[in-house]
């Protein structure tokens, strides 16, 4: 491994040592149960399953979609043909409502921006239930 590679998964691990640190106060020191119950953390790492839990690891590598939306709204096109640097566009959303978390362009849960070390994460206030997720697929 060079150096440059090294250097690299020093910083790598430094953030995520932040990241980790910010999520212990966040919760009052204990671990988060989503970290602790297999489910993969921010640095892309996952935690070894108990046994028992092989059924799930086949689709553990499958890379999705994940986006946060602050708002939507619809304009015409001539609209956007006048946007310039500085333009303001309207969303739908209040200032200080929770932001909508998409997987793959699916709802999963909602959540505040957090800053550590000049880096913008989220944090989840309110995760959509699994029935709840399959009544909106239905829906659509």
């Amino acid at each position: 491994m060079t150096e440059d590679n090294d250097a690299g998964k020093l910083d790598d691990e430094a953030i995520a040592d932040d990241w980790a640190q910010a999520l212990q106060e966040q919760t009052g020191g204990g671990v988060n149960n989503a970290f602790a119950s297999g489910a993969p953390h921010f640095d892309g790492n996952t935690p070894a399953t108990p046994a028992g839990n092989n059924d799930i690891s086949m689709v553990l590598d499958i890379p999705v979609q994940l986006s946060v939306e602050l708002g939507r709204t619809k304009v015409p096109i001539k609209y956007i043909l006048q946007l310039a640097q500085g333009s303001i566009v309207e969303l739908d959303a209040l200032a200080g409502e929770p932001m909508d978390v998409l997987v793959n362009g699916y709802l999963i849960a909602q959540g505040e921006v957090v800053v550590v070390n000049e880096k913008f994460g989220i944090r989840l206030t309110d995760i959509v239930t699994p029935s709840e997720r399959l009544r909106r697929l239905s829906r659509n």
